[in-house]
């Protein structure tokens, strides 16, 4: 098996000649030997994804931007999108007189290479014209028409390039007996899909008494204090809609645990999303936000998936897989700090009083009978 510099230094050559056939048929039987998850495989994919292009077969190309698109690491799914977006770009077609033919008749050829000589024997004849200082005149900008045309044209290809759907989902365990979650699903579309406005209605019906705003881009549902039970509830309703509409079942189970420490508790946190039956959908970007009181400690901390902050977790959630979240926090306990200050208090004001008694006070005493 060739090394990966070998293959490396192989396609790039062919790529930068043009050789897009042979770069596709040397990197095609040995692309499987180097996965997309590596680093590697990634830069072996991105090479034959352009040799596709080169020879407009977009289809192929966009079989190995979805296998990008399915990468943990972020800035490869970035990079994976933006290829996508290109190779779905509409093809404008070059007008014929951009196209130089070539004629092959013989006779034809022998004809222009006699006219070729007799005008370079006129043009020896002729004096030379210095022209190299002759003024060529004022630069003009652009009229206003041009200017008009490319707005409409940018104007128009913003739905193509920007067609991205985040649906961001905050936890706020800031106060653990008062849990707030906020859903948002923001389109960057002029217009909504349809099963957004059909996962809009469904949630108006579902939860009439949660806070909703809503505009043509934006829908944002907002239920504020709720217990872990109740969290729990409308997360699974939430996530079991969005997989119906999907035309699939999705899954998010929470298990927590606590350890008490007299004056602190530690909290155990582990989510499991199932997101299995959301495969290939194309510009759908999932977030899940975690808001914990104190600084978190995260299980797996080599999850390129994960942002971590003093008080917040960002956690970009893969299509395909079932995605797992595990981390800690200490909390005070704050009812008995509070009884053991307020015993204190009484502790202290008992003795102060007790001995202030025993000193006795400097005021003179009446003699005794």
């Amino acid at each position: 098996m060739k090394s990966y510099e070998q293959v490396l230094e192989t396609v790039e050559l062919a790529l930068a000649k043009g050789e897009y056939h042979y770069c596709i048929k040397f990197l095609s039987p040995l692309i499987e030997s180097f996965p997309s998850s590596s680093k590697e495989g990634v830069n072996l994919r991105t090479i034959l994804i352009t040799a596709f292009c080169g020879i407009n077969k977009r289809e192929e190309a966009k079989r190995f931007c979805k296998e990008l698109l399915k990468s943990y690491d972020n800035k490869t799914r970035e990079n994976a999108k933006y290829l996508m977006e290109i190779i779905d770009s509409p093809e404008i077609k070059k007008p014929e007189n951009w196209n130089v033919q070539f004629e092959s008749d013989i006779s034809q050829n022998k004809k222009s290479l006699n006219s070729m000589r007799k005008k370079r024997e006129v043009l020896e004849k002729k004096k030379f014209i210095n022209v190299t200082e002759t003024p060529t005149g004022e630069t003009k900008p652009f009229q206003r028409g041009f200017s008009l045309i490319i707005f409409l044209i940018l104007l128009l290809l913003i739905p193509l390039l920007s067609g991205c759907v985040k649906v961001e989902d905050t936890l706020d365990l800031s106060e653990l007996d008062s849990i707030t979650n906020n859903l948002v699903v923001e389109s960057k579309y002029i217009n909504k899909f349809p099963w957004q406005l059909k996962f809009e209605e469904k949630m108006k019906d579902i939860f009439p008494n949660a806070e909703i705003e809503q505009d043509e881009s934006i829908f944002s549902l907002k239920h504020k204090n709720l217990n872990l039970e109740d969290t729990k509830q409308v997360l699974k309703i939430t996530q079991n809609t969005a997989g119906e509409l999907a035309g699939g079942s999705t899954n998010i189970e929470i298990n927590t645990t606590q350890k008490n420490f007299i004056f602190f508790k530690k909290y155990f946190y582990r989510l499991d999303l199932d997101l299995n039956a959301i495969q290939d959908v194309d510009n759908l970007e999932l977030i899940f936000k975690i808001i914990h009181p104190n600084k978190a400690t995260l299980t797996d901390k080599n999850n390129s998936n994960l942002e971590i902050t003093k008080n917040l977790i960002i956690w970009n959630l893969n299509q395909g897989q079932i995605n797992s979240l595990e981390f800690s926090f200490w909390s005070l306990n704050k009812l008995l700090i509070g009884i053991s200050i307020i015993t204190l208090i009484l502790v202290l004001a008992y003795l102060l009083r007790f001995y202030r008694f025993k000193l006795g006070t400097d005021l003179p005493q009446l003699p005794a009978k």
